[in-house]
């Protein structure tokens, strides 16, 4: 699966609030793993995938 990312580190690649993208799991816009602890897990290749224009969010309606 690769490396795994907080939540943190996804909002300060991506240039959001760590609130935003625990939100953007939330509706589905990013998978991620949820832990024991109710923290999330971020796998880089979301990342990744979301920079090259490859999220939902992106998309028009």
């Amino acid at each position: 699966m690769g490396r795994m990312l907080r939540s943190g580190e996804v909002a300060k690649i991506l240039g959001v609030d760590r609130h935003t993208v625990v939100k953007w799991v939330k509706e589905g816009w990013i998978r991620a793993i949820r832990l024991p602890s109710g923290r999330y897990r971020i796998p880089e290749s979301e990342v990744k995938k979301i920079l090259e224009g490859g999220s939902n969010r992106n998309q028009s309606i």
